[in-house]
């Protein structure tokens, strides 16, 4: 899990964020993010709605798989908001090779 300093809390800049953010999506995931001005680090979210998943159990599973891949393998230095959104139940049974691809290729569009 991240750390709680770059998690959102609240729903306003969530809202701030559907609102004036900019896209990307892959197969699995979809991107939101704004840069972020007022903070020196960026914050992260991963939703995962029930249409996807209707158990809360593989909700939390692909939230927890998508946070530990943001977590070790990409640089929190840049000043974003960014929303992940999964678009897709295979992210269960996806490798963990397959998700990391996919999320490098949707963050370096952010750069």
């Amino acid at each position: 899990m991240i750390s709680k300093k770059f998690r959102f809390h609240g729903y306003g800049s969530l809202k701030y964020l559907f609102q004036n953010g900019e896209g990307a999506r892959s197969k699995f995931f979809g991107l939101r993010y704004v840069e972020n001005l007022h903070r020196g680090h960026p914050r992260l979210t991963v939703i995962v709605s029930k249409k996807i998943a209707k158990s809360a159990v593989k909700r939390n599973r692909m939230r927890r798989k998508v946070y530990e891949i943001l977590r070790q393998h990409f640089n929190f230095e840049i000043p974003y908001d960014i929303a992940v959104t999964v678009f897709s139940d295979e992210v269960l049974i996806a490798s963990r090779q397959e998700l990391e691809e996919q999320l490098k290729k949707l963050i370096s569009e952010l750069k």
